[in-house]
């Protein structure tokens, strides 16, 4: 039997080195009943700047809109909510459980200055979508250059 690693979605020096520390701490607390069953239940992320916004997506299954805040402050997305968990899965005697639950927190920080107002945020089928206008202070100005 060949054992392969498994390909996780984030290429990235930093994104591997996360992956790796998470792994880490998983085979540490394994076998403890997992006391910190909450310590992975953030949600992964993607951002991107267009021309006019930063747009952020979040993964939050299982999470209802009402329980996650956002807030925006100069430069920094704050996202934080809670998974719960239900009180169904807890009696039916799992013989291996993945899925997380607790509290979680993301910063991210933007790369230009947002326009704090027009900030908007819908979630659906499990997935967080908030766009952030750009403040127009750091929009780019296309410059013509004169003879």
């Amino acid at each position: 039997m060949t054992l392969t690693r498994f390909c996780r979605r984030n290429a990235t020096p930093l994104a591997r080195l996360h992956n790796e520390v998470d792994d880490l701490f998983d085979g540490f607390f394994r076998g403890l009943d997992r006391p910190f069953s909450g310590y992975k239940a953030w949600p992964a992320l993607d951002v991107a700047e267009q021309d006019d916004a930063i747009v952020v997506r979040a993964e939050v299954p299982g999470c209802k809109p009402e329980e996650i805040d956002i807030s925006v402050y100069g430069k920094t997305l704050t996202i934080s909510g809670e998974k719960k968990e239900t009180k169904e899965g807890k009696d039916k005697g799992y013989y291996h459980m993945e899925t997380t639950y607790g509290s979680f927190r993301r910063d991210i920080n933007l790369p230009t200055d947002v326009d704090n107002a027009k900030v908007e945020a819908t979630c659906k089928d499990g997935v967080l979508s908030i766009t952030l206008p750009k403040a127009k202070v750091s929009k780019a100005v296309k410059v013509q250059v004169k003879n």
